[in-house]
């Protein structure tokens, strides 16, 4: 198959591919609880997702000392990790990777996930070789910032050009603007279509059949 506009194609994980989205805003949510602050309303704490944890917590936190943000992360971290296995795959995205890959795309992850969580899911989906690269938010600047796709072009020798960012928040989509390559936006995960259009995305999803369809037809 001929690509006719990209040869990367960079995906967000929570809220693009992983159906995760609830399941980190409840977990923001209990931490708090659990630390005796305000309680973020579900659209604020679903905001924050594919920022780094820290970056993250902050904004949903922002009365919290600094010196115990810490404490919040391991709240976190503890109510995150109790249901983590229970959250699975979109429908259709292990078919949809499967496919980019065999019509000979690169496809990498750029996530707010630590490296230590992207390997744990990548390794519960068993999708770990259908990626070229990855880059998460502990290993370099969080969205965002355009570091994580100049690093990923870079190693993968692909010009900004013909690469494409996925992604479910503004987060995403500004770091492509950021970084000067294309974006696509899902209105399945965290942030509303209306937010997504606003940055004027090539294209904007409503499920993974309809990303899937537009790859095939326009990538």
């Amino acid at each position: 198959m001929a690509r006719e506009q990209f040869d990367l194609i960079v995906f967000d994980w929570d809220g693009t591919l992983m159906d995760s989205t609830a399941h980190i805003t409840r977990s923001i949510q209990a931490a708090c609880q659990d630390l005796g602050l305000p309680v973020p309303a579900d659209q604020a704490a679903s905001y924050v997702i594919g920022l780094g944890l820290r970056e993250a917590l902050q904004m949903a936190a922002p009365t919290l000392d600094p010196a115990d943000y810490p404490r919040l992360i391991e709240r976190y971290r503890f109510h995150y990790f109790l249901k983590d296995q229970a959250t699975e795959l979109f429908a259709g995205v292990r078919e949809m990777l499967q496919a980019l890959r065999d019509d000979g795309y690169l496809l990498a992850v750029a996530t707010g996930k630590s490296r230590v969580g992207l390997n744990r899911a990548l390794d519960q989906t068993s999708l770990t070789s259908l990626f070229d690269g990855t880059r998460c938010a502990d290993e370099t600047f969080s969205k965002p910032h355009p570091a994580m796709l100049h690093e990923l072009t870079r190693e993968l020798g692909q010009g900004l050009a013909r690469t494409v960012m996925i992604g479910d928040t503004t987060h995403d989509l500004q770091m492509a603007r950021n970084a000067g390559t294309a974006a696509i936006g899902v209105t399945y995960g965290a942030h509303a279509a209306s937010s997504l259009e606003a940055l004027q995305p090539e294209f904007v999803a409503q499920n993974v059949a309809e990303l899937s369809a537009w790859l095939r037809e326009h990538a």
